[in-house]
């Protein structure tokens, strides 16, 4: 699925799997934990890829999410959209092609997104 958004770094476009690779790379740099790509491209038409993670506490669920944005937004690129917060103990950016869900520990095993798309083929997990 490819978006109609514009998504460049330099004047070359970025591809779904960069982006989720670098939503990866800065998750972990900032320690996120138990993170996640799944490709979900053969089990549903409204994205490519999911990218799951988890943080230890609220301060660090913001942190994360902000620091996910604002490393993809120097590629170029900006979310669709953007859900959730420190509270509700989970931050969602939709890039259209690639969704991250940035979860505190407690709403990630209520929701239990890797279950839901077990058939999804996991790409990258970083424990």
């Amino acid at each position: 699925m490819t978006s109609a958004a514009t998504r460049t770094t330099r004047g070359v476009p970025l591809k779904p799997l960069e982006l989720a690779r670098a939503a990866v790379d800065t998750a972990s740099d900032k320690q996120a934990t138990d993170i996640v790509l799944l490709d979900v491209q053969p089990a549903t038409s409204f994205t490519d890829y999911l990218v799951i993670m988890s943080a230890g506490s609220q301060r660090q669920l913001v942190a994360v999410a902000d620091d996910v944005e604002y490393a993809l937004k120097q590629k170029g690129v900006t979310p669709h959209h953007r859900e959730g917060s420190a509270d509700s103990g989970w931050v969602l950016l939709d890039y259209v092609d690639v969704v991250i869900h940035v979860f505190s520990e407690e709403q990630r095993d209520f929701y239990r997104l890797e279950q839901i798309w077990k058939q999804a083929k996991p790409l990258v997990r970083i424990q």
